[in-house]
């Protein structure tokens, strides 16, 4: 079989919904269609541009009102000590990032369209609606954030919950944005980024911590039972269920021919560096956060009670008003992380909801659909929770333990993707990369589990409730077991496809 053949994307259908258009990918400039079918083209800065984008949107997740909400408590009750696991744990999400723009590459497909082929169909409703439950949990909080930052920024004129309905207006709004083509929307992207990084380094220039201990405490690691439940919270809230899924779909916005073993490579390369980077600027910006919080709260009395929602006026009391008060420095920054990451969360959605169940639907319908998913709970949180700032700090946390739940339902998927020959070829990871991502995998679902025991521990009272959680935990574990086993068998079926893809490639 000649080489090349190996890469066509398994169950490759011109019926099936895919992530992006052929009219909507950006064309890389440059590419001699009669050269690097087997190697990679040299290294070009040009094409390095034309391949930034994907990257930046993936590490939005890393930044949204929930990673904040992490940092300034971890900053708060822990200081500077946690730094270095915040450094290892954007590390961690790197890895499977980088798995899962390997997967979208080197396949054509994306996560959720080849989770459709690979298990029943049982399994794969199963499946879907963990994932929904996922980015639910998590827009709840994102848009939440967005409406907090609007109530700081209008004085406290507008309440919660019309500040959840303009999120959610303002989304549809920038949705528009991907008529202008791809590029247009990475661009605005970029620039609410750049926002979060100017607001949060102001933040950081007013409070002025000391320069020696945040390199210690980003070099030495340190760890106590004190700050045991912090450090969880530091690593558990990196890894994004939707994200994963999200980042697999957006690679393929770029014109890459899956049957091209140099041009895989060669998109790979341009990707890896360009997340690695995007990456590396949300450590800087998550750097800025904790610090801050670390250097004026640390130590203090109200260090426990900081909050998402009281944040805001503690960094006023605490530094002042200056040039610019850093309340309203605060929201904007917010503002940013929220908004952005709900119009990510939004394109997470179409792609899991198009993928999982192959719906052939107008974009702005699927927007539609998955964006009532979210506003219609998050409205019925703002109202209950909108005089309390303390049920909403106990309302994170439920849905960090919800998000926490269903991380082996992306991670697991992946890795047992990414490492099958039948589905990505030659690009299926090695022996070391595998040991590495699956440890990763097991330590980051350890920690989320430890988490979970925690909360259900102190959270689980009476007869009635224990018996319904054991039974849930009990199918919960009997589901996770079965996607592992999935990931160590080969079965019957995918060697009849890929004989029958085979085949018919060579004919």
């Amino acid at each position: 079989m000649p080489p090349q053949d190996r890469h066509q994307p398994l169950l490759a259908e011109e019926q099936e919904e895919t992530a992006y258009d052929s009219s909507e990918k950006v064309v890389v400039v440059g590419i001699d269609e009669h050269d690097g079918d087997m190697e990679a083209p040299p290294f070009s800065w040009r094409k390095l541009w034309l391949f930034t984008g994907p990257g930046f949107l993936m590490s939005i997740a890393f930044l949204d009102p929930g990673n904040l909400e992490g940092d300034l408590q971890s900053g708060a009750i822990a200081g500077y000590s946690l730094l270095w696991l915040l450094m290892w744990a954007t590390a961690m999400g790197l890895i499977i990032q980088l798995l899962s723009a390997r997967l979208g590459v080197a396949t054509g497909r994306h996560l959720a369209e080849l989770c459709r082929d690979e298990y029943p169909t049982w399994a794969r409703i199963v499946l879907w609606l963990m994932t929904e439950i996922a980015l639910i949990g998590s827009d709840i909080q994102e848009v939440i954030g967005s409406a907090i930052a609007i109530r700081i920024l209008s004085n406290g004129v507008v309440p919660l919950w019309a500040g959840v309905v303009v999120t959610a207006l303002d989304c549809f709004i920038f949705l528009f944005l991907e008529n202008y083509g791809v590029r247009k929307l990475e661009a605005f992207f970029a620039v609410l980024i750049g926002v979060m990084a100017l607001s949060f380094a102001w933040m950081f220039g007013e409070a002025k911590p000391n320069g020696v201990d945040v390199l210690v405490g980003i070099l030495v690691p340190k760890l106590s039972s004190r700050t045991i439940q912090q450090a969880v919270g530091v690593v558990g809230c990196i890894i994004m269920p939707h994200n994963v899924f999200l980042h697999s779909a957006l690679v393929q916005s770029r014109q890459v021919d899956p049957s091209k073993k140099g041009r895989v490579q060669e998109a790979l390369n341009y990707y890896s560096i360009e997340s690695t980077i995007a990456l590396a600027v949300s450590f800087v910006i998550n750097i800025f956060v904790t610090t801050v919080f670390a250097k004026g709260f640390y130590g203090t009395e109200i260090a426990n009670n900081i909050g998402l929602g009281n944040a805001g006026q503690y960094l006023q009391e605490k530094y002042g008003g200056g040039l610019f008060p850093i309340l309203y420095i605060w929201g904007i920054g917010l503002l940013a992380a929220g908004q952005s990451s709900t119009i990510t969360g939004t394109y997470a959605g179409q792609f899991i909801m198009g993928g999982f169940l192959n719906l052939k639907l107008k974009k702005w319908m699927r927007a539609l659909i998955t964006r009532s998913f979210a506003i219609i709970p998050t409205m019925i949180v703002a109202l209950i929770f909108d005089t309390s700032e303390d049920s909403l700090d106990v309302l994170n946390e439920w849905l960090n333990v919800l998000q926490s739940v269903q991380i082996p339902f992306a991670l697991i998927p992946l890795l047992c993707l990414v490492s099958k020959e039948q589905i990505m070829g030659s690009f299926r990871i090695g022996p070391v990369l595998k040991t590495i991502s699956w440890l990763v995998a097991a330590l980051v679902i350890v920690i989320n589990g430890y988490l979970l025991l925690e909360f259900f521990s102190s959270e689980v009272n009476g007869a009635m409730f224990a018996t319904v959680v054991f039974v849930v935990t009990a199918a919960y574990v009997a589901f996770v077991l079965y996607l592992i086993s999935r990931a160590i068998t080969y079965t019957p079926w995918q060697s009849l496809i890929r004989s029958k893809t085979v085949a018919t490639t060579d004919n």
